[in-house]
């Protein structure tokens, strides 16, 4: 029974590959024929527009499947230069400011070594600026051996202001501009000396009074820390020579004998951020005198935040030094 099957298996074979061979010799006799030939032409003529538009077709998917790869591939770097150009960006701006303060700091220690005086370098870390007040907080205080009354300058030389009082770390200084301070300064061209008072302003300017009406003020001119002594035992609490300001304005009444000049503070005492503490200037009463003016008010040996001395009541006790 098995031989039966194998041998109707192979028949069946047999039979399949001569009829597949017999189609293939008459697919090759008909392809030859002219005729046929022709036909296969027209009718491949007739399909080139649908194949041409299916090949376009194609193409245009190909085309649109590698332009959204490409925009893919273009957001995705352009996303990391962005990522790259901010980190470029802040790293920059880092760089500014440390050469900015480079360039402060800088400043401050060639005023140090022109200086008579001994300095000390401070940071500005807090700023009190309001209508009855113009101060900053530093960043040194006791522990740097700072004390009140120690004159405080900024690059240049610019008068910024006095220590009025001291922490452990840290001080306050009384600004230039605040309305209580009262300095006496000297015209650069006439050695003419005024009472150079803030006004409480921030960015506010200084005025410079009781100017001698005959002097000759001019707009621009500097003006610069008196440091008048009255032979012994008084001495101005800033030290001679310190840049104030410039002269922007005068006013005159001509009845009076005396004029005001207004000045532009050469600190910037709006935006101070390093400093220097002269350390061994001893200004105020240094020894007994007697001016007639009492100090029961005052700390030291000068009215608070002025040059204006004052003395004990008793005319034999000595006054306390101001530092």
């Amino acid at each position: 029974m098995s031989a039966l099957l194998a041998s109707k298996s192979v028949r069946r074979r047999g039979a399949a590959y001569v009829a597949l061979l017999v189609a293939s010799v008459l697919l090759m006799t008909v392809s030859s024929n002219p005729l046929v030939r022709e036909l296969q032409h027209g009718i491949a003529f007739a399909f080139k527009p649908v194949q041409v538009a299916l090949d376009g077709a194609a193409r245009s998917v190909s085309s649109i499947g590698t332009t959204i790869a490409e925009i893919d591939s273009l957001r995705q770097e352009n996303a990391a230069l962005r990522v790259e150009n901010e980190q470029l960006e802040a790293e920059s701006r880092g760089a500014t400011e440390v050469r900015r303060e480079n360039e402060l700091l800088t400043g401050l220690l060639q005023l140090r070594e022109g200086l008579q005086y001994q300095t000390r370098a401070v940071a500005v870390i807090a700023r009190d600026s309001s209508e009855a007040r113009q101060s900053v907080v530093i960043d040194r205080g006791a522990d740097a051996d700072l004390e009140a009354g120690m004159v405080v300058i900024t690059a240049g030389g610019a008068l910024a202001g006095r220590v009025t009082e001291v922490g452990p770390n840290f001080a306050h200084v009384l600004l230039l501009n605040d309305a209580t301070t009262i300095v006496v300064g000297q015209l650069v061209s006439s050695a003419t000396t005024g009472k150079v008072s803030g006004t409480g302003q921030a960015r506010g300017e200084l005025l410079m009074k009781d100017v001698d009406a005959t002097a000759k003020v001019e707009t621009g001119e500097e003006v610069f820390t008196a440091g008048i002594e009255l032979g012994e035992g008084i001495r101005s609490p800033y030290p001679k020579g310190l840049l104030i300001g410039r002269v922007v304005a005068v006013t005159r009444d001509p009845n009076e004998v005396v004029q005001t000049a207004f000045l532009e503070p050469a600190a910037p005492l709006d935006r101070l951020e390093f400093l220097l503490v002269i350390t061994d200037y001893e200004g105020g009463i240094i020894g007994p005198i007697e001016t007639g003016v009492p100090c029961d008010e005052t700390d030291g040996g000068t009215l608070p935040d002025s040059d204006q001395p004052c003395a004990s009541e008793d005319p034999d006790a000595e006054a306390t030094p101001e530092p």
